[in-house]
């Protein structure tokens, strides 16, 4: 299996950086046998890959990683690198290679300490002796300082190191950055291609593939969990009653408070699932067991997890917020479809009925409004505003 085998209707995408890995792995040949580097090359020092949620851009960046570090012999008789059996290939796509960082985060930005600790990494030189190589999957969520942190290491790149950055657009990372990168635009994959993969890597049954990959428009990621997660079914469900429930204001303010509850119920699981363990792993590492007294010294690093912990809370309750919100969207999307009988198939399927009752009795220019107001209550939430009165806001907005 190709390392390229992941990325799901990218077939230009995957052209170009088979090319480029091509050219890699020239360089680096040419460079060990003491050669001419050749001028041309469709190879550089940073990419910035961008497209929608699910588009797979990370997934883009890391394959290419695995094939800059492909050391299969075939390569000396005119294969192509990025196998995916070699030892390179393998490490590399798992995690677990010396030369590949990926850096992503589960806090609401990325700082100027983090970025700083990344630019010095990609000053060593490789390990393996082929490419140091950091990918950033969250370019997006830099701060203003860090993306000048990073300016600086994307301007003076070390001989042999690699960045990677990925990002939804190209609005999100700063001109000077982008300016130094080579851009790669992902799109969203096709229905079908999602609903075959979905049946061929994960065993899920077609029809229940189909219908996950329909309904969440070709997001591999959602798509997957979708058909795997009940309790992803459930909440989804949930969502799409909600234009049902906005009749009146009670209505509204009841189905506001349900949704915020419901993305802070699955922000305080993943705080079960990750924050003890972290907390116990700190505390052995700082010499304090189960029970006893931390050593003096100590309240400092574990008030900086707590800061942390706090953080990831509240990005996974914004996130789980924002999710809820795409559904929301693609609700009203297919009742605008139905009312402007356009061809395109809808994709939520399954309640069929909510959205020809609703298209039925508002007009297309009322469905606008009301998308326009989903969309508002996401910029709202990136803005930091509180979610209970952003999500109350959209329904007394969405209210027939």
């Amino acid at each position: 299996m190709a390392v390229w085998d992941d990325l799901v209707g990218q077939a230009r995408v995957e052209e170009q950086l088979a090319a480029a890995a091509r050219d890699a792995d020239a360089l680096v040949t040419t460079h060990a046998a003491g050669e001419p580097v050749p001028d041309a090359s469709r190879m550089t020092h940073a990419w910035l890959f961008t497209g929608p949620p699910g588009s797979g851009r990370a997934t883009a960046a890391r394959a290419f990683a695995a094939a800059l570090q492909c050391v299969s012999p075939d390569r000396a008789l005119g294969g192509a690198p990025g196998c995916g059996f070699c030892d390179g290939c393998h490490t590399a796509l798992v995690g677990t290679h010396a030369d590949v960082e990926v850096v992503r985060t589960d806090l609401l930005s990325i700082g100027v300490k983090e970025t700083r600790d990344l630019v010095r990494r990609a000053q060593l030189s490789p390990a393996g002796g082929r490419w140091q190589v950091i990918v950033l999957e969250d370019a997006d969520r830099l701060t203003e300082g860090a993306g000048n942190v990073l300016l600086k290491a994307v301007e003076e790149p070390a001989p042999r190191t690699v960045w990677l950055l990925c990002a939804p657009s190209l609005e999100d990372v700063l001109p000077t950055i982008r300016s130094r990168c080579r851009h790669l635009t992902l799109r969203t994959p096709p229905v079908d291609a999602v609903a075959d993969v979905l049946v061929r890597r994960d065993g899920i049954e077609p029809q229940v593939a189909a219908a996950a990959a329909r309904a969440t428009q070709g997001h591999i990621d959602r798509a997957r969990r979708l058909a795997t997660d009940e309790r992803a079914r459930a909440r989804r469900a949930v969502v799409l009653k909600l234009p049902l429930r906005v009749d009146d204001i009670g209505g509204c303010l009841k189905a506001a408070q349900e949704l915020v509850d419901a993305a802070g119920e699955d922000a305080k699981q993943v705080a079960e699932e990750i924050d003890v363990k972290e907390t116990e792993e700190l505390k052995a590492a700082l010499g304090g067991g189960q029970g006893s007294r931390m050593p003096r010294g100590t309240a400092g690093a574990m008030k900086d997890l707590e800061e942390r912990q706090k953080r990831r809370k509240t990005r996974t309750q914004r996130d789980s917020l924002d999710l809820a919100l795409t559904d929301l969207t693609g609700f009203y999307r297919d009742v605008l479809a139905l009312q402007l009988r356009a061809r395109t198939p809808i994709a939520n399927e399954d309640v069929r009925d909510a959205v020809e009752r609703i298209a039925r009795d508002t007009a297309p220019e009322r469905t606008l409004r009301r998308i326009e107001a989903v969309l508002a209550c996401r910029e709202a939430l990136d803005r930091n505003v509180a979610p209970l009165l952003a999500v109350e806001a959209m329904t007394m907005a969405l209210r027939g």
